[in-house]
């Protein structure tokens, strides 16, 4: 079954399914899997080029994209900076889109680390590769990590330092919310840290944003807030929350 069809980050309303085996991606859609290698461009942010695809993946709707543009590197700083990143063994990225926080997490990955990334747009993800060729990625839902923890040669269950998601929570319903928090929990170790952002109003000014805040302290043993990036588009803030 093509990967690309797999609708699990889909916005749209209703309980879609998951785990249907995401699959190593690159350009060209080959299906060859990458190992972990250093970044081909340059910047944490995917630039003003990268406007145009976010606004693509918007008009098409596919649901994945929350925002016109890139994060920036402000934002990808703040994601990784205090997350215990240098002693990780293994670290797994949601949605990466192109790459915003990708590059500031391989510079701070260990030598000898595994990293691997999920991707549910095919565009993103082509993108996302053609800027980081070496670097471990799946197209396939987050839905899917713990399958995807076993097809690297894990066991699916506590076996993740930490994960860092790009995924816009805020425009996902309470279902797809709890789904991807729920399988979350269940690849971290015992301490593990899943970060993530979101977006200043939206954490506040919509059901789903506070739905997603009242979510979290259900399922981890401690939830703390960053300060807001103002420089972001939109302004964004990070929750660090400890399993």
């Amino acid at each position: 079954m093509p990967v690309q069809s797999n609708p699990v980050e889909s916005a749209k309303p209703g309980r879609p399914p998951a785990g249907e085996g995401a699959k190593p991606a690159e350009p060209g859609g080959n299906g060859k899997a990458k190992s972990k290698g250093k970044e081909k461009g340059k910047g944490a942010s995917g630039g003003v080029g990268s406007v145009g695809v976010f606004v693509k993946e918007i008009v098409l709707g596919h649901g994945t994209v929350g925002a016109i543009a890139s994060s920036s590197a402000g934002l990808a700083r703040e994601m990784v900076a205090g997350s215990g990143i240098e002693n990780a063994r293994c670290v797994v990225e949601y949605g990466p889109g192109v790459g915003a926080f990708t590059g500031e997490i391989l510079a701070h990955l260990p030598k000898g680390a595994r990293y691997f990334a999920i991707e549910l747009s095919p565009r993103l993800a082509d993108k996302f590769q053609t800027r980081f060729p070496d670097t471990r990625l799946y197209l396939g839902s987050a839905a899917d990590a713990p399958e995807l923890c076993r097809q690297e040669g894990m066991n699916g269950h506590s076996c993740v330092d930490i994960v860092f998601s790009g995924l816009p929570f805020a425009s996902f319903g309470p279902e797809l919310q709890a789904t991807i928090i729920e399988r979350t929990v269940q690849i971290l170790r015992p301490g593990g840290l899943f970060v993530t952002f979101a977006y200043a109003g939206l954490s506040v000014c919509t059901a789903k944003g506070r739905g997603f805040r009242r979510l979290l302290p259900k399922h981890f043993d401690k939830v703390s807030r960053g300060k807001v990036v103002w420089w972001n588009l939109p302004p964004a803030f990070v929750y660090r929350c400890v399993k």
